[in-house]
């Protein structure tokens, strides 16, 4: 039981690495398996497909992901805190990607929307779910801060919606320019997105 369930994980992250590097439609199965260094029975023991492999990869990636952005978004910082740490956290995850490859991978989920959201479904699906939940953990930190008046949006979800096309536009121009220092500018950009307020000004408004 043990080496089955090494099986599957050596595969997820294999698929993973491959995926980022190369993309999923150059990618085989029988690259995936002698990469993973496990027979292609194994594969189909646990994926009907190349497809289900690469929805798999995506939950398990999005899982790790959702529950980063929730220990920082849930935290006890203030909400404008929040939302700088998680631009932090992203550009500090380019940056490591970087170093550990030799390039800048970018976002699975985005490079995969680029490549996929055409040709096949129920990744396109499953990748709208996705964005659509980060919005929503977005527009919560976004909600709190317009009721502080820290922010001057008319709609926190949309407002929300701007500013995770933004973080995940500024990756995917890291990844272009092979460099992370286009991740500069997010924190900026996001204040301007959300209208922000100096602190001091906010606080008055809040009176």
């Amino acid at each position: 039981m043990g080496r089955t369930s090494d099986a599957r994980e050596k595969i997820l992250a294999t698929a993973q690495a491959l995926i980022e590097l190369r993309g999923y439609s150059a990618l085989g199965v029988a690259e995936i398996c002698k990469a993973a260094g496990v027979p292609k029975g194994s594969f189909y023991y646990f994926f009907e497909s190349k497809e289900a492999l690469a929805l798999a990869v995506i939950d398990e990636h999005w899982t790790g992901q959702r529950r980063a952005w929730a220990r920082i978004l849930n935290g006890g910082e203030e909400p404008l805190r929040r939302l700088f740490l998680l631009f932090e956290a992203t550009e500090a995850g380019q940056r490591a990607g970087q170093q550990s490859c030799g390039t800048v991978s970018g976002c699975l989920f985005g490079n995969l929307t680029l490549e996929m959201s055409n040709h096949t479904e129920a990744i396109r699906t499953r990748l709208q779910q996705i964005f659509d939940e980060q919005v929503e953990m977005v527009a919560s930190v976004v909600g709190e801060a317009l009721a502080r008046g820290e922010v001057a949006v008319p709609d926190a979800r949309e407002a929300a919606r701007a500013v995770v096309a933004q973080l995940e536009g500024q990756v995917l121009f890291a990844k272009l320019y092979n460099n992370t220092h286009r991740l500069g500018a997010l924190w900026a950009n996001c204040l301007a997105l959300l209208g922000a307020r100096p602190p001091r000004e906010a606080a008055v408004a809040a009176v």
